[in-house]
């Protein structure tokens, strides 16, 4: 039987890149991400290359009733779900010195970046909680953070918070699913070339010329979707609550 992967966030970037590599491993691949299908033909169009099997839903994760029926919908069509990726996320709109942050943009990120991920998780949880294991497991869950939820940055302190909650979440729901076979894990990109880091391309740039980073290069999707397909392999039964750093070796501290 085919399993089923779904990645929020999916229709650009790291969110794509998850889904691509997780319909080479063979997945049933269900990408979900607030636009219109109609504006993501070019990104079918390569799921189609690979002879993907794969499906969209427009969802607003940020809304409880489409998170309700989004979750719903994915279990009407397909039974179960064993593994979700929760990728969704956004960048401040404006980058603001921690001393002039709004309310607006604190929420607006705390409500994207970390409160979907708490109930969008409860709710794959419960759900997963009623299925039979399949070699032993139920299902894993997959939370895509980022360094910033370690690494302080003062012009966008809002998205650190909210990447530091979703950390948090990640040892949450590892804890009290660890006795269930669901497993839950981490994920945190670097400094990946995607449309958000588009804008600050010249900024990266000189830093890794400087040697920001011992792999000195951007991190791209492909590698968080690599690093994705070793943890939904059903290879680390003996682990849960793990953070992959993807990050070329930012973490090391060097003199």
């Amino acid at each position: 039987m085919k399993k089923t992967a779904v990645i929020t966030g999916a229709s650009r970037g790291i969110g794509f890149g998850i889904a691509m590599q997780l319909a080479k491993d063979g997945f049933r691949v269900v990408l979900a991400a607030s636009s219109p299908s109609e504006n993501h033909g070019e990104k079918f169009r390569k799921l189609e290359e690979i002879e993907a099997e794969y499906d969209y839903i427009q969802t607003d994760v940020s809304r409880q009733e489409d998170r309700e029926a989004f979750v719903e919908a994915v279990c009407e069509r397909y039974g179960r779900i064993d593994v979700w990726v929760n990728n969704a996320g956004v960048a401040p709109k404006v980058r603001a010195d921690l001393l002039d942050m709004t309310e607006e943009s604190f929420d607006r990120l705390i409500a994207i970046n970390t409160k979907s991920v708490m109930f969008l998780s409860q709710a794959v949880s419960k759900r997963m909680l009623k299925q039979e294991p399949i070699d032993g497991m139920r299902g894993i869950l997959v939370n895509i953070s980022s360094m910033s939820a370690v690494v302080s940055s003062v012009s966008r302190g809002e998205y650190c918070v909210s990447k530091a909650g979703v950390s948090m979440l990640t040892r949450l729901y590892a804890d009290r699913l660890a006795g269930e076979q669901i497993y839950v894990y981490e994920i945190r990109p670097g400094i990946i070339a995607t449309d958000m880091t588009a804008a600050v391309k010249g900024k990266y740039d000189a830093l890794f010329a400087e040697g920001i980073c011992p792999i000195g290069r951007w991190g791209t999707p492909e590698d968080i979707g690599n690093a994705v397909s070793v943890l939904c392999s059903g290879k680390l039964r003996y682990t849960t609550g793990q953070v992959i750093d993807v990050d070329g070796g930012f973490q090391i501290q060097r003199l």
